[in-house]
């Protein structure tokens, strides 16, 4: 057996092992009695689902080591990276052992995993993501797996979908809800992740993740996290919303020729991750209601220290803004460096670097490295390339705000 087959005899398994789930679960009543739920270690359905699972979950763990770190070696990409995560589904023995082998993308470059999606990215090569915008239904769509010589295969099995965004009108300004799916935008669903709110002009927004970023017991900064309901009915839980950065675009009252003009205040990434510092790197998704939740790590696995000298660098947050672009006189037009990136002129383009102080001793090199860019390369396609210290859910987030209307910024 090839070792292809032997992935895919793995993936098979898990998803029979599921569907078997699936209908006894269905097969039951609605309401059942405690002695003889499923859930418990003498019920048939368990005692199935063991079986199936048991010659697996039975494998020497020097064996399933070297298996899972050969998976994880040879698949770099989706979607073959998909083996990695069906390897992470078989059972528990399995599942932890990957997430020990598999690294974060600022170290490895890749996304596994959905809390990926909340880590800083790597420091050297950005990963190169693709934006579709879906007009009659106000949707954006975040893809990985597009270059700019291939954009018309994004809908194919190369591309993986990451995140979703729905644009929300209110009469004060416009809110875009952050969904792992696209088709599920609700913010009590676990599904969500964050969202985009700006003001009535779309000239400032607040990002808002759906955990906190530095310490998971603190809940004050946060919007409210319970909805009361009449009589005596428990409050339902629902997502919290804590503020983790701010944008503001530049008035242009007077329209005069330039591009946009944006700043970036990341209230959540300190200063010093540019500097050769760590990020906050959450490991699980949590909230402030979740008891359980484990706590929140840095880039490089520790956690964040209480100490007065990193407290106080901890609270210089990192402020980016958009690289200044220059006049091509004989185009008559702003030009920037996408690097092949970007083929479409679009006020929406944009390069974001770190904004610096001068007592800040940051080196040139690092002030012009730019750790966002976004621009246009067809009717409704858009490319989007991060790098650390901005996770794919911050870069997608800021990357929204571009597509807001801002009659006065132009």
């Amino acid at each position: 057996m090839s070792f292809t087959s032997f992935v895919w005899e793995i993936g098979n398994i898990s998803n029979k092992s599921s569907r078997k789930r699936h209908r006894l679960r269905r097969g039951q009543a609605h309401i059942t009695p405690e002695a003889s739920s499923s859930s418990s270690p003498g019920s048939p359905g368990s005692s199935t689902v063991q079986i199936e699972q048991r010659q697996w979950a039975n494998l020497p763990p020097e064996l399933l080591l070297d298996i899972i770190q050969r998976v994880e070696q040879r698949e770099q990409c989706w979607p073959g990276r998909r083996d990695v995560v069906t390897c992470a589904s078989v059972c528990r023995s399995w599942r932890e052992i990957t997430k020990d082998i598999v690294k974060t993308p600022e170290l490895c470059g890749f996304l596994t995993f959905p809390i990926s999606l909340k880590q800083p990215g790597p420091r050297d090569t950005p990963i190169q993501c693709f934006i579709r915008r879906e007009r009659a239904t106000s949707t954006f769509r975040l893809y990985m797996g597009l270059s700019p010589g291939n954009f018309s295969i994004f809908l194919g099995e190369l591309s993986k979908l990451l995140l979703a965004a729905k644009r929300v009108r209110r009469a004060t300004g416009t809110d875009f809800v952050i969904s792992l799916v696209g088709d599920d935008f609700s913010r009590s669903s676990n599904k969500y992740v964050g969202k985009l709110r700006s003001n009535f002009l779309g000239t400032k927004f607040n990002i808002f993740d759906s955990q906190p970023s530095r310490d998971s017991t603190v809940c004050s900064s946060c919007e409210s996290c319970r909805k009361t309901h009449p009589g005596n009915l428990a409050p339902r839980v629902t997502t919290s919303n804590y503020n983790t950065a701010k944008i503001s675009y530049e008035l242009n009252i007077l329209r005069t020729r330039g591009p946009r003009r944006m700043q970036c205040i990341m209230n959540s990434i300190p200063v010093s991750a540019i500097e050769g510092g760590t990020a906050p790197t959450p490991t699980a998704f949590t909230n402030c209601l979740d008891e359980h939740s484990s706590p929140l790590l840095d880039s490089a696995g520790r956690r964040p220290q209480v100490g007065s000298t990193s407290r106080s660098m901890q609270n210089v947050p990192l402020v980016l803004k958009n690289k200044a672009p220059r006049w091509h006189a004989q185009l008559q037009c702003w030009c920037l460096n996408f690097k092949g990136r970007v083929t479409v002129a679009s006020v929406k383009n944009f390069q974001l670097v770190a904004a610096v102080e001068p007592s800040e001793n940051v080196t040139i090199t690092e002030q012009e490295n730019v750790i966002l860019q976004f621009g246009k390369i067809g009717k409704d396609i858009f490319t989007m390339d991060y790098c650390f210290p901005l996770s794919a859910f911050q870069a997608f987030a800021i990357c929204l705000s571009s597509f807001d209307t801002k009659p006065v910024c132009e």
